[in-house]
């Protein structure tokens, strides 16, 4: 990794840091291209990923210091270019907890819900600022908070450049935990740990098939459970995690029947 972000393996654990103190870690297109370079060839070994920022900011959005002028045509395949890396962070296979504190602004919020798991301190502030900058979202905000907040409230914080704390972001689905002041790290990992002794294979479908069974007619959706089930429940995970029920132990996952 170069000075953009650092990277820590712990066993089958990383941490992805973005690491721009500096800019409160602003999202330029040379870190982006950095967290799409990780997730597209992860250590073999890693099976969750925790993902943060330093220096008390986890990411304060687009960096308009940085900002190109682009003509229609530019700025629609640049925005494309972002959700296509949002969506490998979301769909990659491997699940992503997020270590937040200070700014989660506009990009920010776009990255942070692309992962799975979100874990806030209390200086977390959620902010879509882009309606006070003359410019709208283009990272996949619409659709990703869009569907946590709803349109209607979406609206209004844009419209408004509201700023949520931890605990309204809590409550409203931009955050699932919130924890101590410098614990969002630790309690991460502790979430990676848990989701890492998970069979692989259920994570990896839990990951792919809910998010799009949510955009499916509810006959599809059942039909598509059913596949999951199918898939899963007949592997040999699903094998030693009944045998490991049934003799009062934890399962093994990854053995070779």
């Amino acid at each position: 990794m170069t000075s953009l972000t650092t990277l820590e393996i712990d066993g089958d654990i990383a941490v992805l840091t973005m690491n721009r103190p500096d800019k409160r870690n602003a999202m330029s297109d040379a870190l982006l291209a950095e967290i799409e370079a990780f997730f597209r060839n992860p250590p073999p070994a890693v099976k969750v990923v925790v993902l943060t920022g330093t220096a008390g900011h986890y990411c304060s959005g687009l960096d308009l210091s940085e900002h190109v002028a682009r003509d229609a045509e530019g700025t629609m395949r640049h925005s494309r270019n972002w959700q296509a890396i949002m969506d490998y962070i979301q769909y990659g296979g491997l699940p992503v907890v997020s270590a937040m504190f200070g700014a989660v602004i506009g990009g920010g919020l776009e990255l942070a819900t692309s992962t799975h798991v979100r874990v806030a301190e209390p200086s977390t502030i959620f902010q879509l600022p882009e309606g006070r900058r003359g410019i709208f979202v283009g990272g996949g905000a619409s659709v990703r908070v869009g569907r946590i907040l709803g349109a209607d409230r979406m609206v209004e914080m844009m419209l408004t450049g509201r700023k949520y704390s931890a605990d309204e972001g809590l409550a409203l689905g931009l955050a699932h935990y919130v924890v101590g002041e410098g614990e969002s790290l630790e309690y991460a990992k502790t979430l990676a740990r848990k989701i890492a002794s998970n069979a692989p294979l259920s994570n990896y479908i839990m990951i792919q098939a809910l998010n799009r069974i949510e955009d499916m007619a509810k006959a599809d959706g059942l039909f598509t459970e059913s596949l999951c089930a199918a898939i899963t429940q007949t592997s040999p995970d699903a094998v030693e995690g009944l045998a490991a029920f049934l003799q009062k132990r934890k399962p093994t996952f990854g053995l070779k029947s």
